[in-house]
């Protein structure tokens, strides 16, 4: 288990007055665990859970098909075991609990994960537990990083930045977005990433949409290009995008992109310890507005085990910096009114003094340009 995380919790749950916490996300499992189970999140009922006690107690719940997995990955840690077809993942979470002396207790645990039918199971196992939505107490831990979270984000940044790199040289104008992708994915594991999510590799008129995949779509020259993707080690994601031009940008694309820098400096500049998350983007709105496009509803967000995670920089909410937040920072425009997209995201954290640059292998102050 992941220990400096299962301390912060237990601190957590004696504020709440719980007497443990069950993870059952995929999330939270990696989280807590420190490692990913790999099936739990490609089959939603092969069941996982980590259950960390108020005082101390950490055991981890998974299928027979993983035990070998889990074991090697963390052999110190109490693991309990339910059988796939003739078992039942909430009748061994109960079990634990029993063992334990839990079954009178309060238990956090997440609520929006877990299915109404498993809800049902464990609840006429243990219907003297108490059952407390613990998702926000998870939620808020996550948004403040250990230094050993922090340092696998930052490597994570620098994968996923020279990936996208890597790309950019690999191409010219004849080539596809299949290339792009091919260059890109290489280089993430090359670098030692695990997996990665969200590619998005699209250019040319396809730039203006939000979240696409590679096509065999050509590169011309004065095709405008996003590429972005989610570098993974042991579930923790660091999402970069970074814009670049085929060829020759036009004035359209050179004055777009130069308002997108300014943006990006005045939003790294604005995040510090205490400001609120709403006068950040006010400040982006501040500049972006110049071009008088329209403008998505937020410019940051926390980052972690989940792509998007809370706080987000929008109009909607307005909560405090802390240091130790890892965010992802992105100013960006889909709908540009000359056919194309352009987007800078980068990874920072929040450092006493302001917020630091994760993902500084590349110069985004210009736009980078593709051989024609």
């Amino acid at each position: 288990m992941r220990r400096e995380v299962t301390a912060r919790l237990r601190k957590r749950l004696a504020v709440e007055n719980l007497a443990a916490l069950v993870c059952l996300s995929p999330e939270n499992v990696a989280y807590t665990a420190g490692f990913v189970i790999p099936s739990q999140s490609l089959m939603r009922w092969r069941h996982a859970a980590t259950v960390i006690t108020v005082d101390g107690r950490e055991a981890i719940i998974c299928v027979d098909m993983e035990e070998t997995t889990v074991r090697a990955a963390d052999p110190d840690t109490e693991v309990r075991v339910w059988t796939e077809f003739t078992g039942r993942a909430m009748g061994t979470l109960a079990e634990l609990l029993r063992d334990w002396g839990l079954e009178r207790s309060r238990i956090g645990t997440e609520l929006n994960y877990l299915s109404t039918a498993d809800h049902a199971e464990l609840t006429a196992a243990l219907p003297a537990m108490e059952l407390f939505a613990a998702d926000d107490l998870l939620n808020r831990a996550r948004q403040i990083k250990t230094p050993e979270e922090l340092a696998l984000l930052e490597r994570l940044s620098r994968i996923s930045e020279t990936a996208i790199l890597h790309s950019f040289k690999a191409v010219r104008a004849g080539s596809t977005e299949m290339d792009i992708a091919s260059a890109l994915t290489r280089s993430v594991y090359e670098q030692g990433a695990q997996q990665f999510k969200l590619m998005i590799v699209a250019t040319g008129e396809r730039s203006q949409l939000p979240n696409v995949g590679p096509t065999n779509r050509i590169l011309r020259p004065g095709d405008v290009c996003r590429v972005e993707i989610f570098s993974v080690i042991d579930g923790y994601q660091a999402g970069v995008c970074r814009t670049a031009v085929v060829g020759d940008p036009t004035p359209d694309a050179l004055r777009v992109y130069a308002n997108l820098v300014e943006c990006k400096h005045l939003v790294v500049d604005a995040i510090k310890p205490g400001v609120g998350s709403r006068s950040v983007y006010e400040t982006f709105m501040s500049k972006f507005n110049e071009l008088g496009l329209p403008a998505i509803s937020f410019v940051a967000h926390s980052i972690g085990v989940n792509l998007h995670e809370r706080p987000y920089f929008g109009p909607f909410s307005n909560q405090s910096v802390e240091v130790g937040m890892v965010l992802g920072m992105e100013p960006l425009v889909y709908r540009s009114g000359f056919g194309f997209g352009m987007q800078i995201k980068d990874m920072i954290t929040v450092e006493d003094t302001g917020s630091r640059l994760l993902s500084d292998v590349m110069n985004t102050d210009e736009l980078y340009r593709i051989d024609a």
